[in-house]
Formats: structure tokens, C-alpha cells, sequence
């Protein structure tokens, strides 16, 4: 499919800045087939799903995985550069897209955090560039390794907000509580499941009051969710991967869910992506642990997933053309048109929808 057919006009005031507070106070457009929209709001999700439904949050963690610093070469003066860490290959290694992209290459020596003076050094992190993929990835040896390394990315690194955010405001110390889940518990991604933003405790309390079960899965998100699609066709355009884990626990308890006819309802696309990775063609949800790169479209047969709440996502972005797949793009760009026109909020700490699968 052409990417263009994802297109759509989305002014700039309809980015949320800044999540509502509450959590649960944003808004939330029901979209169900065949049937008129509903313009609800998120703590209204218990009256809208079912006993035996069956919740499935990410848990992952988001990491403060932008780190600024200097390239050193030689003999050559320092350059400022700036790494988004993107997937973790080693205890001691990151993939990583850097920039300026150009003025890096293999053997260059990468030192991350602060200087006072040029001299004394405040939260130093050194790397070595091992080496630079056409992806424009750059694979990142630390000098440290393990749970130290993440004590260090810690100190020296900032929340990588979204660009469509980080470009009209900085980052600051709000957002390192605003940009993590309430059920955050493995360090990893350097993207929040922005879905699961929107749950408080006391939500979560009213859903299983309501005969909903909550499921966790970890999918660690990569920086490549922040970038553009640059090919004009689906076709050409290739994923990033990401690890994720679906334990045997959660895959039995999911797999009960649909032998008794009830309903999955994943929390974000991070958590549909993982369960369809997971899933056979027998519609049997296996145990996962490993990379996934699926890339769903228009076409696709969903497996596992029945019903997803998701934020609303940007023009020509891979997660507009998940859920085009999910709901039906003619559906979903009607869903999206009354969005636009009613004011709803778009993106990481913008309003939600609920889609009931095609």
C-alpha cells in the first residue's frame, strides 16, 4: 500500500504538551463497527467491557536513554553529540542512532555526561563505536557493563520524549514521573506504552471489581517508534526490532481466556505487537522471549488481540496503519476526522480511543 494512503491533516495545537490529571480523566473515543462513535472518557472503561474480559499491559520501564556528550578522534578537537539509546545487544553494548550521524565512525571514542571547565567531570560514561549499520544504528561498547552501566545511563541520561514534544518544550523532572505506566517494572524502553499512561490504582481496582482480569507482557520499545516512514510504499519499509517476553503464565492464563469465548484487550500496540508475535497460526499464544520486528498493515489476520485501547497516532506512522488494520481504515480515518474536529488530544500524553476489532 502506498504510505500516502495513511495521510491525514493534523494541526499542531492537537499534540498534548502534558498528560490531564487525573490520568484516567482523559478523553476516550469508543469505536465499535457498524455503530455510531462514543465520546467517553478513560475512567468510563469498566462500564465498557465485560466480566472475563482480559486486560494485557506492557510493563516495561522507560529508561532516560538520550544522552549528550563529545566525540573524541584523535587529535582532532571534540564534536557535541547526542546518542538515543535503542535496544540493548549485550551486557555492555547498545544500538543506538546518533547525531550528527555523519561525524561518527567505527574507533571513535564517546565520552557522555558533563564537564566543569574542561576538566572536572560530572557523571562521565565512556563508549567506544564499534560499529555503524546503513540503518543508521551505531553499535555503542560501554566501559561499563550490566546493572552499573544502568546506574550510569541513570545519572548522565534525560527522558527521550517524543520529538513532536521535545521540539516545542524541554524535558524536565515532571515528565520522569508523567512518562512512566503506574505498573512500570522492567528497565528497557526508551518509549513509554503511552496506552497505559492513562491507568491510575484506582482504575485498575474498579476493573477487577468489574470481573477483569489484568495480564502483564514486557515489550522494551526501541527508538525507531520516534522515526518517520521514509519509503512510499508499506512494502519498503523496514521495522526495528525490539525484545519482548510473554511468560508461560500469562500465555496460559490468555489462552484460557479465549477457549471460555471471552475477550483479549491489549493495552497499547506494544502489547498487541508482542501477543501477535507470539501467537501461531492456530491462534494458540506461545511463549516469547526474544526480538520481534512485525510490521501489521491493512490485511493482516489478527490472532490474539480482540480489542485495543491505543492513543491516537500521527500521519503516515506505522501505528496509524496498526490500527487502519486493526478497525478498518475507512473506519478508523472517520474515527480520526471526528477527533480532529471534537478536539481530542494526540499522541504520548494525548487523549485515548478503544477499537473493537473488524
Amino acid at each position: 500500500m502506498k504510505v500516502s494512503d495513511f495521510d491525514f491533516e493534523l494541526p499542531n495545537e492537537r499534540i498534548a504538551l502534558r498528560p490531564v490529571s487525573p490520568r484516567d480523566g482523559a478523553r476516550l473515543l469508543v469505536v465499535r463497527q457498524g455503530q455510531a462513535l462514543e465520546d467517553r472518557i478513560v475512567r468510563d472503561l469498566p462500564d465498557l467491557l465485560e466480566a472475563g474480559d482480559a486486560l494485557v499491559f506492557n510493563d516495561t520501564r522507560v529508561i532516560p536513554a538520550r544522552l549528550s556528550g563529545e566525540r573524541h578522534r584523535d587529535e582532532l578537537p571534540p564534536v557535541a553529540v547526542e546518542a538515543t539509546l535503542h535496544h540493548r545487544d549485550a551486557p555492555d553494548v547498545w544500538s543506538a542512532f546518533m547525531k550528527p550521524g555523519k561525524r561518527i565512525r567505527p574507533g571513535d571514542r564517546i565520552r557522555f555526561g558533563q564537564t566543569v571547565q574542561g576538566a572536572c567531570e560530572l557523571g562521565q560514561l565512556d563508549a567506544t563505536v564499534q560499529a555503524k549499520g546503513e540503518d543508521g544504528l551505531v553499535s555503542l561498547r560501554f566501559d561499563l557493563a550490566g546493572p552499573v552501566l544502568d546506574d550510569a545511563i541513570r545519572d548522565v541520561g534525560i527522558m527521550p520524549l517524543p520529538p513532536y514534544i521535545a521540539a516545542q518544550r524541554p524535558e524536565d523532572d515532571q515528565d520522569r514521573t508523567d512518562y512512566q505506566t503506574v505498573f512500570a517494572e522492567h528497565d528497557g524502553s526508551v518509549a513509554a506504552p503511552t496506552a497505559g499512561l492513562h491507568f491510575t490504582p484506582e482504575l485498575l481496582d474498579r476493573l477487577r471489581a468489574r470481573g477483569v482480569s489484568t495480564h502483564a507482557v514486557t515489550l522494551h520499545v526501541g527508538a525507531g517508534t520516534f522515526l518517520p516512514v521514509k519509503a512510499d510504499d508499506t512494502n519498503d519499509h523496514r521495522m526495528h526490532s525490539e525484545w519482548g517476553e510473554v511468560s508461560a503464565e500469562t500465555a496460559a492464563a490468555l489462552n484460557a481466556v479465549h477457549a471460555r469465548g471471552d475477550r483479549i484487550v491489549c493495552v497499547g500496540t506494544t502489547s498487541l505487537r508482542l501477543l501477535e508475535s507470539a501467537t501461531g497460526e492456530d491462534g494458540v499464544i506461545k511463549v516469547f522471549h526474544g526480538d520481534t520486528a512485525i510490521f501489521i498493515t491493512p490485511g493482516y489476520r489478527f490472532r490474539a488481540a480482540d480489542v485495543l485501547m491505543t492513543n491516537f497516532h500521527l500521519p503516515r506512522s506505522t501505528l496509524f496503519m496498526l490500527v487502519s488494520a486493526f478497525s478498518g481504515m475507512a473506519q478508523m480515518k472517520t474515527a480520526y476526522d471526528h477527533a480532529v474536529a471534537g478536539g481530542y488530544r494526540f499522541y504520548s500524553y494525548g487523549d485515548g480511543s478503544l477499537l473493537f476489532r473488524a
